[in-house]
């Protein structure tokens, strides 16, 4: 008898002699779904904005809060001479970011392999895991999210939603995007020797540029 067998067997011998039905078991599992909030994880705070700060921060990601898009810029600017870099950041080709004025920022869409900073635009966060969905497209090159050491986001307070499913909802009936990119903290691993490696498989340094809600 192999390995995997003896597995298998000690499976098989743990199961209760009585298995419920398939009908029974799908019935179960509409069941969960009759009140999704009691399966629904608490949130971090009352509203859905804080909730996301108050997420996100925890697993490293950094905020800065500005009054409107007109700010963004300045908020790149300040965020870069606080890391010690140039200004000077690939920005994604997106209307609603090339319409700012970014005097004073070195700007670009050709992405280079060892490109320090890019600037993106996140369509939706998610309050209850202080993530971030990116949807690529021929104005937002996916790339964008991956290679920079520093990814800046820039998100809108009136795109957070409170959980993951309210996103699945939102795009219900939609065309539906080539990626998807869900985007939860800063990238790191500890695989290598239990020690923690930044940017292992992606940016170092998570920022998001939160823009109040409009009104």
């Amino acid at each position: 008898m192999t390995a995997r067998d003896r597995i298998l067997s000690a499976i098989r011998a743990a199961l209760p002699d009585a298995r419920p039905a398939p009908d029974a078991i799908a019935a179960e599992a509409r069941a969960l779904l009759d009140d999704p909030d009691a399966i629904r994880p608490r949130p971090a705070a009352d509203r859905p904005v804080e909730a996301f700060v108050l997420k996100a921060e925890a697993i490293g990601t950094t905020i800065d809060r500005v009054p409107g898009l007109d700010a963004v810029p300045v908020a790149v600017i300040r965020y870069l001479s606080s890391h010690g870099l140039p200004p000077s950041a690939v920005v994604e080709p997106t209307p609603v970011l090339k319409a700012l004025d970014w005097t004073g920022l070195d700007v670009g869409t050709a992405l280079a392999p060892d490109q320090p900073a890019a600037v993106g635009r996140a369509l939706w966060g998610i309050a209850e895991s202080g993530s971030m969905i990116v949807h690529s497209g021929t104005d937002t090159p996916i790339l964008l999210s991956f290679l920079p050491l520093h990814h800046i986001v820039v998100l809108a307070e009136d795109d957070i939603l409170p959980h993951l499913e309210d996103y699945a909802a939102r795009m219900a009936g939609r065309p539906q995007p080539r990626n998807a990119i869900l985007i939860t903290g800063p990238s790191g691993t500890t695989d290598i020797e239990g020690s923690y490696v930044r940017g292992a498989h992606g940016p170092g340094f998570l920022h998001v540029i939160l823009v109040a809600a409009a009104g």
